[in-house]
């Protein structure tokens, strides 16, 4: 099994952090690869699209309000693994200077090569907390 993680440290509280990111249907209010979400089963399942059309499926596993954390799973994307489960998590930085928000996802991968694999999803997570911090420095 693969794995990958990457943080970013954000000028903003961690309670403004999570309000724009805990919502489990709230991927596109901050990520660009994603413009739409759609919840259903209760909210536990989000139907998202990515700008090529393709269909990701996701399935919420944990959330817990008070540690500012939620992980998932993937049940259908056109990614080359199995096994997918990712983590989202805002925690204070020291001194109350903001938030340190982390990604990490671990996954098999299928049809590719490891590297391959955790580069796409390293890619994806860096590219994603970047466009966070944009966000919330508007």
């Amino acid at each position: 099994m693969a794995h990958t993680t990457t943080s970013i440290d954000i000028a903003a509280t961690p309670e403004k952090v999570w309000q724009l990111i805990g919502g489990f249907d709230s991927l596109p209010d901050w990520l660009p690869y994603i413009p739409s979400s759609t919840l259903s089963d209760g909210g536990r399942i989000r139907h998202l699209a990515n700008p090529a059309g393709d269909v990701i499926v996701e399935q919420l596993e944990t959330y817990d309000n008070t540690s500012r954390s939620y992980s998932y799973s993937i049940l259908q994307a056109p990614f080359p693994a199995t096994d997918y489960l990712s983590t989202l998590q805002v925690e204070p930085l020291a001194g109350g200077a903001g938030a340190r928000v982390t990604w990490s996802g671990r996954f098999t991968p299928v049809g590719a090569s490891e590297q391959e694999v955790t580069d796409l999803f390293h890619g994806i997570y860096v590219t994603g907390l970047e466009a966070l911090q944009q966000s919330l420095a508007k």
